[in-house]
């Protein structure tokens, strides 16, 4: 019988979120690495994990350790993920999964020769609300014509902000778009054979401000906007031609309202927005002990970075790190 023991690489905020979640979900955490040994020994000490490492590499070779954790920035998780599948461990990467779709697809032929689970922090995959607005709600809007979506959320205006500096991955589209493409591709039927886009980017080189409009063989329109220095609701709206609903703060939404032609707004509830890392962990777990299992949302993840791979070749922008 399958059980998950887990290993954390990165010490930082979002690894610190899931390392409580992971604590208060019973589950068992082996070791923990990260650069800084004061702050990895800390990280260790605060969750009661048994081992850290400043090495990543002590972290892969430990045998027990079967699901990785990946929690640094976006520029290195290519490098460890490879690492972790050629080592045999099952891998949750945080998002943005990778930078591009050559290096994801690289990691999931590794995975499947191995018969891994990989999966991505995209909180919105595995939230039960959308699984219920999928399968209950999606049917009764009628066939989807048009999806839209805004993220806006407000940096420091700020060269030097890691939020847009090229060497680490930076700018929206990897950052906040991930989560607006994921949205879109959600709720299309199938993945877009057309993608047009506009944006600004910032005096660094990355995106700061951007549209996208995707549009599938069936006719279904998604709308995209995206910006680092305005805040925007974290709104995503999916019309039918019978209705449509709204979910505010969507990545981790446990609420949405349905407008049905002709009807009264619906309040539309499932989960717990405070359980979201919770559920992740639940499904990681399960991809794990099954990898078939992690198909349908590797399918998702797939295709969402192909659209930002493609949105990114369209206008140009290649990080100095990248082949």
């Amino acid at each position: 019988m399958f059980k998950p023991v887990w290993g954390i690489i990165g010490t930082g905020w979002i690894a610190t979120d899931m390392a409580g979640a992971l604590a208060k979900s019973g589950k068992t955490v082996k070791a923990v690495s990260a650069r800084n040994p004061e702050k990895t020994k800390a990280f260790a000490g605060k969750f009661g994990i048994p081992d850290f490492y400043t090495d990543w590499h002590e972290l892969l070779n430990d045998p027990e350790i079967n699901i990785v954790y990946i929690a640094t920035p976006h520029s290195n998780h290519y490098e460890l993920m490879k690492a972790a599948l050629e080592a045999g461990k099952n891998v949750f990467c945080e998002k943005a999964i990778t930078v591009n779709w050559k290096q994801l697809e690289e990691c999931i032929a590794i995975a499947k020769e191995k018969n891994l689970a990989i999966m991505d922090g995209v909180t919105l995959f595995h939230m039960p609300l959308y699984q219920k607005l999928k399968e209950e709600y999606l049917p009764q809007i009628g066939p989807v014509k048009m999806i839209q979506v805004n993220f806006g959320s407000l940096k420091e205006d700020n060269p030097a902000n890691r939020f847009f500096s090229p060497d680490l991955a930076g700018g929206a589209l990897l950052d906040i778009g991930v989560y607006a493409v994921s949205f879109a591709r959600y709720f299309m039927s199938s993945s877009p054979d057309t993608i047009l886009t506009c944006v600004e980017k910032y005096q660094t080189g990355v995106d700061e401000s951007s549209g996208i409009l995707l549009k599938n063989s069936k006719g279904e329109i998604a709308v995209i906007s995206l910006t680092m220095l305005a805040k925007q609701p974290k709104r995503g709206m999916v019309a039918g031609s019978k209705g449509y609903f709204e979910v505010y703060d969507f990545p981790r939404a446990d609420q949405a309202i349905l407008n049905m032609t002709g009807e009264k707004p619906e309040t539309v509830s499932a989960g717990v927005s405070a359980d979201a890392l919770e559920y992740e962990l639940e499904a990681m777990e399960k991809y794990a002990a099954n990898p078939a299992l992690c198909q349908d949302n590797l399918n998702l993840i797939a295709s969402a970075m192909q659209i930002l791979t493609e949105v990114r070749e369209q206008w140009g922008i290649k990080f100095p790190f990248e082949a």
